[in-house]
């Protein structure tokens, strides 16, 4: 069976794991923590990013940093994974969910403005398969209504908007270390914190409530309580992992590059004729080869699509369910309609796209899709 992904680890992790715990310090804020953080302030040309215990942590944290309250209203696409409305409505705010491009499948830039009432606190843009939204727009819309942005790069780690690197252009990013991304430590995530006034905030809510931070490095003699907060740290276990991953970051992203590259081309094919259409990367975006998917023509010939793969030994896979069209959002809010979401979201299939995946298994992938096609 041809895995839709699989772990890949470079050597060195089992030795930084055995280092962390020599240094007497595995519980977070150590060494290799410290290392992954000042290499992405570094790299990213971030002002402040902080590990945390997974990507949907790193949202949750951001929406008690923005002051998100009961009543306030969320805009974001419908077409992402749970936790990015999860991390509002634990807030008690309500998601206001916005179609999608049919290029891109992100949120669609000129259906925000419609979607804005008196009670709109942010808008959360997700840069979905590792390919940026219009983010000047989306800016220009969020300062202009006084809206805080809120980038969910949980896909966009190393992929840029311009000159820019996703999650380091709203004023907060957050990232996701989770096994199924281009740098993983098993479970995790960050938060980008790109407004200064916010960073100390951020440190204490991400210390449980405390400025325990401060009291570490010496700038005050005790450390207590002093806002809410919860538990965002992650093991230094699973920060020495990413530690090795960021390490390999430049050949990592050079891999899954020649792999989108080798189905694009052996897709290229049908998508001239039609059968199937293939990513679309904009002019504005350096993607970071997040996924490679193809969009059938129907539901109906997606679901053979995934049934003959498996046949064959290869596990492709759909997602999302848009979150408004959940069983969830059906009890608790009012039934929308957003066309392109719909449509799309019912024809994607995800090949498989991990660092070890071979030339040949790409080609028997793209072989077995061109039979089923033209059968």
């Amino acid at each position: 069976m041809i895995q839709f992904n699989r772990q890949n680890l470079f050597g060195k992790e089992f030795e930084y794991i055995k280092d962390a715990y020599e240094n007497g310090k595995i519980s977070g804020d150590g060494k290799y923590t410290e290392l992954c953080n000042h290499f992405m302030e570094k790299r990213f040309d971030a002002k402040k990013v902080m590990l945390t215990t997974s990507g949907t942590h790193a949202l949750d944290l951001a929406a008690i940093l923005v002051g998100i309250q009961p009543g306030d209203e969320v805009i974001m696409p419908s077409y992402t994974f749970v936790s990015t409305a999860n991390a509002f409505l634990l807030r008690g705010a309500k998601p206001v969910f916005c179609d999608i491009r049919k290029d891109n499948l992100n949120m669609d830039e000129t259906k925000i403005e419609e979607l804005i009432t008196e009670k709109t606190k942010a808008i959360v843009p997700v840069h979905y398969a590792g390919v940026a939204c219009d983010m000047d727009k989306i800016t220009k819309i969020a300062k202009k209504n006084d809206l805080t942005v809120i980038e969910d790069a949980a896909q966009g780690v190393n992929a840029k908007y311009k000159d820019k690197y996703l999650g380091t252009i709203g004023d907060i990013g957050c990232y996701s270390f989770h096994e199924t991304k281009n740098y993983s430590m098993g479970e995790g995530g960050a938060i980008v914190v790109n407004d200064e006034e916010m960073i100390e905030r951020a440190e204490i809510i991400r210390e449980k409530g405390t400025n325990r931070k401060k009291f570490f490095r010496g700038e005050i003699d005790k450390y207590t309580w002093v806002e809410m907060g919860s538990s965002y740290l992650p093991s230094e276990i699973n920060a020495a992992v990413l530690w090795n991953q960021l390490e390999h970051m430049d050949e990592i992203q050079k891999k899954r590059k020649n792999i989108f590259e080798m189905y694009y081309g052996g897709l290229k094919v049908l998508g001239d004729e039609r059968k199937l259409r293939l990513p679309i990367i904009n002019d504005f975006a350096e993607s970071n080869f997040h996924m490679f998917y193809i969009l059938l023509n129907s539901e109906k010939e997606r679901n053979e699509m995934i049934s003959y793969l498996k046949k064959n030994d290869v596990q492709a896979v759909f997602h999302y369910i848009p979150l408004h069209l959940s069983e969830f959002y059906k009890r608790n809010f009012k039934r929308i309609y957003l066309p392109v979401t719909e449509d799309l979201s019912s024809q994607i299939v995800r090949l498989p796209m991990f660092f070890n995946l071979s030339k040949k298994n790409v080609s028997f992938i793209v072989k077995s899709i061109k039979i089923k096609i033209n059968e």
